[in-house]
């Protein structure tokens, strides 16, 4: 008797925890915390290579850690962080994220460069990154203010295909690089490192 008894006990004493660790686990601001480490206090990254995330909608950090856990989305450690995740953790870590304001360190930029970068935005990606790249028309990324090494490891990935790029971005780009070249690309990276408020 005495045996199913502490039995009995442990059995519940282990679904406590478990319900306990779950619910802690789904808690927003202690998801966000984790992210710390490399994406910065509530989500804003103190560089060099990883980005800002603050300020991204919920929906847009939920498809990105989807993305990652999947591998359809190509990472160098975000792929095995996310596998660690629930769906209903995503959308904690995204609740969490799009409540924050993104803060904005300044960077070494080239002038030249980030004035013809400035040009550039408003010719090619004003219409879909607004307000200088502050906003875009779907509210999936912030480019004013990220990190440069980010934006330039994240348009080798677009430009080689192993990250997709959406279609209009894709024909934008294209021209850009048809009449710019590479020299162009690297002006408007410029431009939006430059963007520090």
């Amino acid at each position: 008797m005495p045996h199913k008894t502490i039995g009995t006990a442990l059995l519940l004493a282990g679904g406590l925890v478990l319900s306990s660790t779950s619910a802690f686990a789904a808690d927003p601001t202690m998801l966000g915390n984790t992210c710390a480490g490399c994406h910065g206090t509530n989500g804003s990254s103190v560089g060099p290579a990883t980005p800002s995330i603050a300020g991204l909608t919920e929906d847009t950090i939920v498809e990105a850690m989807k993305a990652y856990k999947s591998g359809e989305r190509p990472s160098t450690i975000m792929g095995r962080i996310a596998k660690g995740y629930t769906d209903e953790e995503f959308k904690a870590m995204g609740q969490f994220f799009s409540k924050q304001k993104m803060v904005i360190y300044p960077q070494s930029t080239d002038a030249a460069k980030a004035k013809k970068g400035a040009k550039l935005h408003d010719k090619y990606c004003e219409k879909c990154h607004e307000d200088g790249g502050t906003v875009d028309d779907e509210g999936t990324s912030i480019l004013a203010g990220q990190w440069m090494p980010y934006l330039t490891f994240s348009m080798e990935d677009f430009n080689a295909g192993t990250r997709e790029m959406p279609k209009k971005m894709k024909r934008k780009l294209e021209k850009m690089l048809d009449k710019e070249g590479q020299a162009g690309l690297d002006s408007l990276i410029n431009f939006y490192g430059s963007q520090a408020k």
